[in-house]
C-alpha cells in the first residue's frame, strides 16, 4: 500500500550535484569575462554566495539582490573591473545547462514513477535556470509541475510557500505528502512550518538540528524505496 502519494522533492543537492554545475559554470564566466580561475577564487565566490543565500533563507535579501550583489562583493574583493550584472547573467546560463543528476536519483525516481507516485519539485533556485536544467534532464517527464520560490511570491521555509503549494495540488494532505530535502533550514524547516512530514537526505551524516522534527533520515536516495 503507497503511504505516500504525493511527493515533494528539492532540487539542488537532493537530485541534482549542484556544487559540481555551480563550479563547472563558474569557471565558464571566469573565461568569458578574463578573471583567473583557481580554486582559491572559486572558495571566495563560494563563501559570498553562501553568505548572502543563508541571508535569503532568513528572509532577510530578496533573490534578485543576492544574484546580482554576488558578483558586485566578488569583483570588488579582487579589484577587477567587470561587469557584476554580465557576469552572473552568463554563470546562471552555464548553470542551467549544467545537468548532474546525483547518484540513484534517476533510477529513484523513475521506481517511484513506476509505483504510480506523484512527484514535484519544490525549490527556491532561479527560476530560469531550475526550468533549463529540468528540462534538458531525465526528470522532465517524471515530474509533474516544479514550484519555484519566485513564481510563488514566497520561499521555503515559509508556510506562505507551502500553501501555494498546496492550492496547486488539492489532493495533497498532511497524511499523504511527503517533503524530501537535504537542508534542514528550508526543506526540513519549511515542512516542520507546514505540518507536512519529510524526509531529510543527509548523506554527510550531519547532526540533527535540536527542536526540528525529522520523520525519516537517509543517506541514499534508494533508501526512499524503503519508506515512501
Amino acid at each position: 500500500m503507497m503511504r505516500y502519494e504525493y511527493l515533494l522533492f528539492d532540487a539542488d543537492d537532493t537530485l541534482f550535484d549542484f556544487p559540481k554545475a555551480s563550479s563547472r559554470a563558474f569557471e565558464n564566466m571566469c573565461r568569458a569575462h578574463g578573471i583567473p580561475y583557481t580554486p582559491e577564487i572559486y572558495r571566495l565566490y563560494h563563501e559570498i554566495n553562501l553568505e548572502l543565500w543563508a541571508a535569503f533563507d532568513r528572509g532577510e535579501l530578496t533573490k534578485e539582490f543576492i544574484t546580482l550583489e554576488r558578483y558586485v562583493r566578488f569583483l570588488k574583493a579582487l579589484d577587477l573591473e567587470r561587469d557584476p550584472a554580465a557576469c552572473n547573467r552568463d554563470y546562471l546560463a552555464a548553470l542551467g545547462e549544467g545537468v548532474y543528476p546525483l547518484p540513484h536519483a534517476e533510477a529513484v525516481c523513475r521506481e517511484l514513477k513506476a509505483q504510480g507516485h506523484r512527484m514535484y519539485i519544490v525549490t527556491n533556485a532561479v527560476a530560469s535556470v531550475q526550468r533549463s536544467r529540468l528540462q534538458g534532464s531525465a526528470f522532465a517527464e517524471l515530474f509533474e509541475a516544479a514550484f519555484i520560490s519566485e513564481e510563488a511570491g514566497a520561499a521555503k521555509p515559509s508556510r506562505a510557500y507551502f500553501d501555494y503549494v498546496r492550492r496547486r495540488l488539492p489532493g495533497l494532505t498532511e497524511e499523504n505528502a511527503l517533503v524530501i530535502g537535504d537542508s534542514l533550514s528550508t526543506d526540513i524547516q519549511g515542512a516542520n512550518n507546514a505540518g507536512l512530514p519529510c524526509c531529510w537526505f543527509n548523506p554527510a551524516k550531519k547532526p540533527r538540528r535540536a527542536g526540528l522534527r525529522v520523520d525519516y533520515e537517509i543517506s541514499d536516495l534508494r533508501e526512499l524505496l524503503n519508506i515512501v
